[in-house]
């Protein structure tokens, strides 16, 4: 599964200026708001209440807010560059500046978690890492994202 298929370049946000996680899901449910027909507090709650089960900050500096929203009928995603590292809550308790925010159909299963696994995936390999962090627009953030994926296998 590519990238290519859960995130649009308009849905890249390459600087966001956030002081709490709050912020950043309000933020990133705003900028989802604009790609479906779902209002952004209809989002914001849903990520909100998926938050308050767990954090989705998954170590490295990088945190995958994501939930199921009713109404929605196909994957979308949110990528969000943040201007400075805030507290996510992170397993690692390391501050996060790269968010990928995921909204999936109610009764999405399966591709929902492959799609889960492949962003933990690009966003865990330290050379995408290191090359989105240093991006300062949206199509180079887009390139990485959907970069073809190398194994490291011999």
């Amino acid at each position: 599964m590519s990238l290519n298929d859960l995130i649009a370049q308009e849905s890249i946000i390459a600087t966001l200026k956030a002081s709490s996680k709050k912020q950043v899901i309000q933020e990133m449910a705003e900028k989802a708001a604009e790609t479906t027909d779902l209002s952004a507090r209809t989002i914001f709650d849903q990520l909100l209440q998926r938050e308050r089960l767990g954090s989705t900050g998954i170590g490295h500096g990088i945190a995958i807010p994501h939930a199921r929203v009713p109404g929605i009928d196909h994957i979308v995603g949110v990528f969000a560059r943040l201007d400075k590292p805030i507290d996510f809550e992170a397993v690692d308790d390391e501050p996060v500046d790269l968010v990928f925010m995921l909204l999936a159909p109610e009764g999405e299963g399966a591709d929902h978690l492959k799609a889960l696994a492949r962003i933990a995936r690009v966003l865990r390999d330290s050379s995408n890492a290191g090359k989105i962090r240093a991006s300062r627009d949206a199509s180079a953030i887009y390139g990485v994202l959907n970069a073809p994926v190398t194994s490291n296998a011999a």
